[in-house]
């Protein structure tokens, strides 16, 4: 029998030697649920402009490589200047398993979890091994390995062209409808992986990666089986990135290693970091439209946006507050924090 609890800020459930609780204090949730519905209703004032979308979907595709990445770097203990590898191999799987054996979305989506899960769990090791700046340089040369392979195996990736006409994930029969949908399902996509990352964040779990965060020897000392930890915070959201992949194939319909794993890109994915914050699960999708915005209107300028990405990455690391980013000076006013944060190491 289930026995409820009503308590000043939350309502707790307890179900034999489980408990839940659901927190219901305004202060809680009221900014979330408020910037959710912004972001719900926001296609209502932009549905006939496309490229607005098309620029909306992108920040919300960036913002769920970026959480994904967040937790990688909180659970390992480690910074992983690489994370656009996963999203290759899951773009490429799913592209051409699509285009060369006709395979269902439904199908690809199943093999780039197992190809994204494998490919992980080979290299996991290099979070025991590798540590610090080795690490970094380690995850920073694989996706430039593997975008050389895109060039040498021409035939098969297709080199700069990248594979085209890959089957869409849904197709409501108008253009206008179709971008709209594309926009709510990465929409979907980014707040199940912000759901997932603030349910690990503060659950039990949160405070192992805490303790191995801020001392593996310390953690062991306390019973943490870190070296498993780590494994799987290096593999759990190294395949979340891989069906980010995935549903760029499906729904751009193009996929070509030249644009999502050269230096550029991870670049973009560190301006996100630094600006929403190292350990910020919210501060993502703050990073992630600003970036996409500020992509969208430098664009027209033609090479000037390989300068001002470097000097937006620069004003970044100077002004914010080291690993906090936007969130911290927030709390430079509000000392008060209603939850533990996690926060990676400054050293």
């Amino acid at each position: 029998m289930v026995k409820f609890e009503l308590k000043r800020d939350r309502i707790i459930a307890r179900w034999r030697d489980r408990k839940y609780e659901y927190i219901i204090e305004p202060r809680y949730w009221r900014n979330p649920w408020i910037g959710v519905l912004l972001l719900v209703l926001l296609p209502l004032a932009i549905f006939r402009y496309p490229a607005f979308l098309t620029m909306f979907t992108t920040a919300n595709l960036l913002a769920a490589i970026t959480i994904p990445l967040g937790l990688q770097m909180v659970g390992t203990a480690r910074v992983n200047f690489g994370p656009q590898l996963y999203l290759g191999i899951g773009g490429y799987t799913a592209a051409l398993l699509n285009l060369h054996l006709g395979w269902h979305p439904f199908l690809t989506f199943l093999a780039t979890i197992v190809m994204c899960a494998a490919i992980a769990l080979m290299l996991s090791p290099i979070t025991w091994i590798a540590k610090g700046l080795y690490f970094s340089l380690i995850t920073l040369i694989l996706p430039l390995a593997f975008l050389d392979l895109t060039f040498i195996y021409g035939d098969l990736f297709r080199g700069e062209v990248g594979l085209v006409g890959m089957s869409p994930l849904l197709d409501l029969g108008r253009v206008t409808w179709n971008y709209v949908s594309y926009y709510y399902l990465s929409l979907a996509l980014m707040l199940f992986y912000l759901l997932v990352a603030d349910k690990i964040g503060r659950s039990r779990y949160g405070v192992t990666l805490a303790a191995i965060n801020e001392d593996e020897d310390v953690a062991r000392m306390m019973g943490v089986n870190v070296s498993r930890n780590k494994v799987f915070y290096y593999v759990f959201p190294s395949v979340l990135t891989g069906i980010v992949g995935w549903f760029i194939v499906h729904t751009f319909r193009t996929f070509a290693g030249v644009t999502y794993l050269p230096l550029d890109y991870m670049l973009k994915i560190l301006i996100i970091i630094l600006i929403g914050g190292r350990a910020y699960s919210y501060g993502a999708v703050w990073g992630a439209y600003f970036v996409a915005i500020l992509e969208d209107v430098i664009r027209p300028l033609g090479p000037i946006n390989y300068v001002v990405f470097p000097l937006v990455l620069i004003a970044a690391i100077v002004f914010l507050p080291r690993g906090e980013g936007i969130f911290g000076l927030y709390h430079k006013r509000h000392h008060r924090d209603y939850f533990p944060q996690l926060k990676v190491r400054r050293n």
